[in-house]
């Protein structure tokens, strides 16, 4: 355990719109697969904490759902989230796109409410592998106009350039004090929650813009087999029995990649053999039913 004197620990979110890759930061910044991964907005629903403990300090990254104006429950319980975030935490990371040669609406937004905070803010330009580096300093004049941030640093989450940079800048900005977790924890999901959300991830990767946002998954059972075999039952559910054919796939061609894909992102999970059980049912209008949004995991989406 490290206490020694000088040690720095805090909480650290990172906000902005949906699909501007903080996931991809935050799985880069410690080194592991944590938190959901797509091209298609608003995938990540919950806030998912992440940890990073090195020599000097202890960095509690909180991944939150894209600020986005909502359209049902589910979108409403997602920028709850996201907007309480931004009052538990000691640093903020504010990401935005490199290839953006406007603020928008989006952004103006988020900017809006982050000027009302008293927590001190990073604005991080995210996907520079994507422009050319003297493109980035008239954007970056933009948003200082709109804002008074603590630091700007422009990084690749992708490639991983600038990444260990920005880390140092974070530390810097936390207090003194001991850690909050062992230095050996990464997360603090529980593993049902993060093969849900793996499960998720390939239904989101293989299938059309019409279903991604219909989707949730259950697990229903994780049971260690004697044959040093773990068996994990889940339950993917859709709004429409159209949707559920598009899921199973002509033969469940499509639902037997989800579940060759998800299982081996399982198995490095669990760090053993799993038999992988995959059902698709369908609950009509879910994302707008409070019951069945508690029951799926969206604690306080009323």
């Amino acid at each position: 355990m490290k206490t020694t004197v000088g040690f720095r620990s805090g909480f650290v979110a990172l906000v902005g719109r949906p699909n501007v890759g903080k996931s991809t930061l935050m799985n880069r910044m410690v080194g592991r697969k944590l938190a959901i991964m797509s091209d298609k907005p608003q995938t990540t629903r919950n806030k998912i904490t992440a940890i990073l403990t090195n020599d000097t300090a202890q960095l509690v990254f909180i991944d939150t759902p894209g600020i986005h104006k909502p359209k049902h429950k589910l979108g409403e319980y997602m920028v709850n989230v996201a907007r309480n975030v931004l009052r538990e935490v000691d640093v903020i990371l504010f990401l935005t796109e490199a290839s953006e040669k406007e603020i928008g609406p989006g952004d103006r937004y988020i900017i809006e409410a982050l000027s009302q905070a008293k927590t001190p803010v990073i604005l991080v330009i995210n996907k520079t592998d994507l422009v050319k580096r003297d493109d980035l300093f008239p954007l970056i004049e933009k948003y200082r106009s709109m804002m008074e941030f603590r630091e700007v640093v422009p990084v690749s989450a992708l490639e991983g350039e600038n990444v260990d940079t920005l880390i140092s800048l974070i530390s810097g900005m936390l207090p003194e004090g001991p850690m909050y977790y062992p230095e050996d924890m990464v997360t603090d999901q529980p593993e049902q929650a993060i093969i849900r959300e793996i499960i998720r991830e390939k239904v989101l990767h293989l299938t059309r813009e019409e279903i991604p946002h219909s989707v949730a998954v259950e697990i229903e059972e994780v049971q260690p087999r004697n044959n040093e075999l773990i068996y994990v039952r889940a339950v993917i559910y859709t709004e429409k029995e159209s949707q559920k054919g598009i899921i199973v796939g002509k033969n469940g061609t499509l639902l037997k990649k989800v579940g060759a894909m998800a299982r081996e992102d399982i198995e490095n999970l669990l760090g053993s053999r799993v038999y992988l059980d995959l059902w698709v049912k369908v609950k009509k209008d879910w994302r707008n039913r409070d019951s069945i949004l508690r029951n799926l995991g969206y604690d306080g989406a009323t």
